[in-house]
């Protein structure tokens, strides 16, 4: 195998992938560059897979001491070697965030949650989750007004908008669009414990090359665009 099959890059080649039983796709590029808004010290990653999101994540905040969670073994094996050849060091920690016990928060949680409903997967990876419910754990380990940030289905936001808007204000949601007239994936962010009022983006393509080709912040593409 060639070291191209072998191994892919995202962010315009600057995170690098072992090609595995489960390769991240446009979700975690957009989920990081939504949630590197604001320098912080902390970010949990809750299903952090093979490392999508936190190493894109990791490469437009370097100085983030970053914890991924997750309930599948082999996940977060391969999210350890992924972390390895980007010279990123990643806390990992096996376990389902909806039986977690701890005490634990951090300035920032981010996920990209299996708003997928089907057949369970061959990776061993969450199926037919409680949205609701897994929304409700993740704020839970959010600092008093620190930030929550996830990208879901457009058709699931309803429940994880609801969970939201009972604990964070400073809401956030921006729709992105793919061949259809409406929106086919949003990202919502929200800040715990404040009362700011919520915004709606107008959004933008799924496939923007600002966020895919050249790893630019959300915020940064903004600017750019404009």
């Amino acid at each position: 195998m060639t070291q191209k099959q072998e191994i892919f890059t995202l962010m315009g080649g600057r995170v690098r992938f072992y090609r595995g039983r489960y390769n991240p796709t446009a979700d975690a590029v957009w989920l990081a560059a939504f949630g590197a808004g604001r320098p912080v010290k902390t970010v949990l990653d809750v299903g952090v897979g093979t490392g999508g999101a936190a190493l894109c994540l990791a490469a437009n905040m370097p100085g983030a001491r970053i914890t991924g969670l997750d309930i599948s073994p082999d996940m977060l094996a391969e999210c350890e070697k992924n972390a390895s050849i980007n010279a990123c060091d990643i806390e990992l920690i096996n376990t389902d965030i909806t039986k977690w016990r701890t005490d634990r928060t951090f300035d920032t949680v981010i996920t990209n949650p299996p708003y997928f409903k089907g057949t369970p997967a061959r990776h061993n990876a969450h199926h037919n989750a409680d949205l609701a419910l897994w929304t409700r754990k993740c704020l839970a380990r959010v600092k008093p007004r620190g930030t929550f940030v996830i990208i879901t289905d457009a058709a699931t936001t309803a429940s994880v908008l609801s969970e939201m808007a009972a604990k964070c204000g400073d809401i956030e949601i921006f729709p992105l669009f793919g061949a259809k007239t409406t929106a086919e994936r949003v990202l919502m962010q929200g800040r715990i414990g404040t009362r700011g009022p919520t915004v709606i983006h107008r959004g933008l393509s799924m496939n923007e090359p600002a966020i895919l080709r050249d790893g630019l912040t959300i915020k940064d593409a903004l600017a750019k665009l404009s």
